[in-house]
């Protein structure tokens, strides 16, 4: 039976969660969070909803014990989004991250860790430095929400089925994010076929605001994200070899960042080198800047 420890059950870690249940998957689930007396509450009332699909899913309220033999342990506490810059309260995450890795530490996990805490490439490099586990078995969901956001908004404009649009966005999961333009395509044809260059540009806006957009009129954002967390989650259990742009390390700007990438069993089984052009590899740059000054606030570089 495959194991998974969520970490951290707000409404992305619940959305998540639920969305595991969904699947036909045979499942053991183990949840840890600081308000266990409400948990327990949504474990039984999961549970009950769990009676009329049948399904062979375990789930219940654990400790860090429960991953010396998980497979994935998915990290979603942190502090909840309140404003459009996802980097305004990085010293609370990272000090809910430290306490977090520490009792991480003192097991024997040596799966995969996904990660879903704002902002999502510094605290996904936060927690492959105070863990010392290997960059290939730590990802961040980063930009694959954004892409996922980015497909939505073109499907709708183009009337194309999201899913066959091939485009992605990439560096850091926030204001210094751009979108790939020159390797975007339906098929084997450009977007710029289809798009404008002004309706490019405002698509990519209102992909970067999205996020701040669904908080303002819903108070939060869990659904995009717990989805990507699901998918990522099929992709190592099922060894699907998947292509996703997730928050991986990136050995030219020594960052996490956002890039394609192969997900399987192992995590992170290749990194795509996709072709770039100059304007985009400068924005690329950009975003490393950002997410490495950002880094440097709560881990200076003489310390790693």
């Amino acid at each position: 039976m495959k194991k998974v420890v969520i970490i951290g059950c707000g409404n992305v870690g619940l959305e998540y969660l639920k969305k595991l249940c969904l699947t036909d998957m045979t499942l053991d689930i183990s949840l840890i969070d600081i308000d266990e007396e409400k948990l327990e509450g949504e474990i039984l009332d999961l549970e009950h909803s769990l009676v009329y699909r049948n399904c062979n899913i375990n789930i219940k309220l654990g400790n860090y014990s429960d991953c010396d033999n998980a497979d994935i342990v998915v990290i979603t506490a942190g502090v909840p989004q309140s404003t459009n810059d996802r980097m305004a309260d990085l010293k609370k995450a990272n000090e809910i991250i430290v306490d977090i890795t520490n009792n991480l530490r003192e097991t024997s996990f040596k799966g995969i860790t996904l990660v879903a805490c704002n902002p999502v490439d510094v605290i996904t490099e936060l927690i492959a430095h105070y863990t010392d586990y290997s960059y290939n078995k730590v990802i961040g969901t980063g930009c694959m929400l954004d892409t996922a956001r980015l497909k939505s908004l073109i499907s709708k404009k183009i009337k194309v089925k999201a899913s066959d649009i091939n485009v992605y966005v990439l560096g850091e999961h926030g204001n210094s994010q751009f979108v790939a333009w020159s390797n975007a395509n339906i098929g084997l044809e450009n977007l710029s076929q289809y798009l404008s260059l002004d309706e490019k540009l405002e698509l990519e806006d209102e992909t970067k605001h999205m996020g701040g957009f669904i908080v303002k009129h819903k108070g939060y954002t869990s659904d995009g994200v717990a989805m990507c967390l699901l998918e990522l989650t099929l992709c190592i259990l099922n060894d699907l070899k998947k292509v996703y742009p997730v928050s991986n390390y990136n050995t030219t700007y020594d960052v996490y960042l956002s890039t394609p990438c192969i997900i399987g069993k192992n995590g992170i089984e290749k990194v795509i080198n996709i072709k770039l052009t100059t304007e985009e590899k400068e924005k690329l740059e950009e975003s490393s800047e950002v997410i490495s000054e950002a880094l440097d606030r709560i881990l200076p570089k003489e310390l790693y």
